[in-house]
């Protein structure tokens, strides 16, 4: 029975936990055993459990091929101790799962574990957002760009992002955005890099998988840029590094037999007491590698192992948001296990287990787990840790297309943009999406977008108080000339337009004119004439 495929999806370790129990009760014979003078039926013993269990797991998508004996024999004994199954008398909890002929039955219910009630992210504030170039500033008028008129406006003309409107139009503006900062840089960098994330493992949302909330945008940045030659990160605190002896015994036992700094000799065993070192600081650690708060993270990753291209992109990016100390002594032991895996002049670590096994079975633990410690923690673990073993080269890589998505943001963002009054693109309220709509509303869209402007420029005009009579009037007759129905939409009669347009001043016949001189009126002397 090689049962469902657990696909990406929130609270996936709980999943597989209860397909197993699922799997295994479904599958596992169940027959007559006898034991002290007396029969049990439909009962099985703890080497059978663990015969059917491995191949179970072996063959099961979720888990493959690299899960060993004791490793199931370890699932047993947590299946015994959360009552999955009890022995035939009836205990569970207390007794110890052992390999041998001990004999063991399935209770009547098997409990499976429900789902943990962790409130989904509603709140968009939770949620990161990338920075848009709307937030800008505006710089001092123009001074050498001046009016324009235009007797003429298209349609096309005005679907122009920096479009003019006709007749006497204010300044343009050249508007960008404020320098950015390096918090506005490090959200760039995280909102892009959950997206990615999203994208690749194929999920609408990452409710129940990661909250953004734990993830540091700063803590990305330096794992992009502050690396050495070889893409190991390096630490601004060296109090926060691991220990030089931890280091020292690392490159001794990665570069066997030439990694000893010193001279003393070595005795037999010397590099099974060195890895005994290593693994025993990291063993200390207070959390995983690869942190509580990502564990459903690289959880999900698990099931994108089929698809080796796909998942080292998803490692790619999860692993930038590890916090630097932590995706260094991640990288420096993925290498550490690979060459010591590699080594042919390294003498065997273990009499009874292979390398390669002896380095999974005892880093996995340090790599991944969870706060709640999953019953299948160690499984899964194995599996993701011979994975990124084998991948370490390329999993710890930049993704080359978000840097490239992040650098192209970031220069649009300090483009220098132009704006004219009475454009109708409106920078404050710019769409976050596009809609595909009908040529019958665009063509309305085009017509209401250029009357719209006109309308404003009309109101402009006849509100501007600085503007002399003269020039008001002028400027009012011919936008009459060129829009008259706009014109005769605001001023439909002549009351209505004598109200907010001032009239012109009559000129007075010359006798009126000689009523208001004080003085007397005089003659106009005729002049002599020049000519010749």
């Amino acid at each position: 029975m090689e049962g469902t495929v657990i696909g990406p999806g929130p609270y996936r370790a709980t999943k597989l936990w209860n397909e197993t129990i699922k799997l295994f009760r479904g599958g596992m014979p169940l027959k007559r055993h006898w034991a002290n003078f007396r029969y049990f039926d439909c009962s099985f013993s703890g080497s059978e459990a663990v015969d059917y269990l491995h191949h179970l797991l072996r063959n099961n998508y979720n888990f493959g091929p690299e899960v060993t004996r004791y490793q199931t024999l370890q699932l047993l004994r947590k299946f015994l101790k959360a009552h999955v199954i009890e022995d035939v008398k009836g205990r569970h909890g207390t007794e110890d799962f052992e390999d041998n002929g001990q004999l063991y039955r399935f209770p009547t219910l098997s409990p499976l574990k429900s789902f943990p009630t962790r409130p989904l992210l509603r709140d968009c504030s939770d949620l990161p957002r990338l920075i848009r170039w709307d937030d800008y500033e505006e710089l001092p008028q123009r001074e050498n760009i001046a009016p324009q008129k235009s007797n003429v406006l298209t349609s096309d003309f005005w679907n122009k992002r920096h479009s003019v409107a006709i007749g006497d139009v204010h300044e343009c503006k050249l508007i960008r955005r404020k320098e950015i900062t390096a918090k506005e840089v490090d959200h760039i960098w995280k909102s892009m890099t959950v997206a990615q994330l999203q994208r690749v493992l194929g999920l609408s949302n990452l409710d129940g998988v990661l909250n953004p909330v734990h993830v540091k945008g700063k803590h990305i940045v330096h794992n992009v840029f502050s690396v050495n030659k070889s893409g190991i990160v390096v630490l601004e605190n060296k109090a926060e590094d691991m220990p030089y002896w931890v280091i020292s015994a690392m490159k001794c036992l990665a570069n066997w037999p030439n990694g000893s700094d010193n001279k003393q000799t070595l005795y037999p065993g010397f590099e099974r007491d060195v890895l005994r070192t290593v693994a025993d600081y990291f063993q200390r650690l207070k959390e995983p590698l690869l942190t509580f708060h990502l564990y459903e993270v690289f959880v999900n990753i698990l099931s994108l192992l089929h698809d080796q291209e796909v998942a080292t992109q998803a490692l790619q990016v999860s692993c930038l948001l590890l916090p630097p100390p932590n995706r260094r002594r991640l990288q420096l032991l993925m290498r550490l296990m690979a060459k010591v895996c590699q080594n042919p002049l390294l003498p065997p670590l273990n009499d009874s287990i292979a390398t390669r096994t002896l380095m999974v079975q005892t880093f996995s633990h340090c790599v991944l787990g969870s706060v709640d410690e999953m019953d299948v923690d160690e499984l899964l673990a194995t599996k993701l840790v011979t994975f990124m073993m084998e991948h370490h080269n390329t999993i710890f890589q930049v993704p080359s297309n978000l840097r490239l998505q992040v650098d192209g943001h970031l220069s649009h963002l300090k483009r220098v943009q132009i704006k004219y009054a009475g454009s109708d693109t409106d920078f404050s309220a710019s769409p976050a999406f596009c809609k595909q709509i009908s040529r019958v509303e665009s063509e309305e869209s085009k017509v209401i977008g250029t009357q719209t402007p006109l309308q404003e420029l009309l109101e402009g005009l006849i509100a501007d108080e600085e503007l002399p009579a003269k020039d008001k009037r002028k400027r009012l007759k011919q936008f009459q000339k060129s829009y008259p129905e706009i014109y005769q939409k605001r001023f439909p009669t002549e009351a209505s337009r004598a109200a907010v347009i001032p009239e012109k001043a009559p000129r007075l016949k010359p006798h009126l004119m000689l009523l208001n001189l004080k003085k007397p009126f005089q003659p106009f002397q005729r002049s002599w004439s020049f000519r010749a």
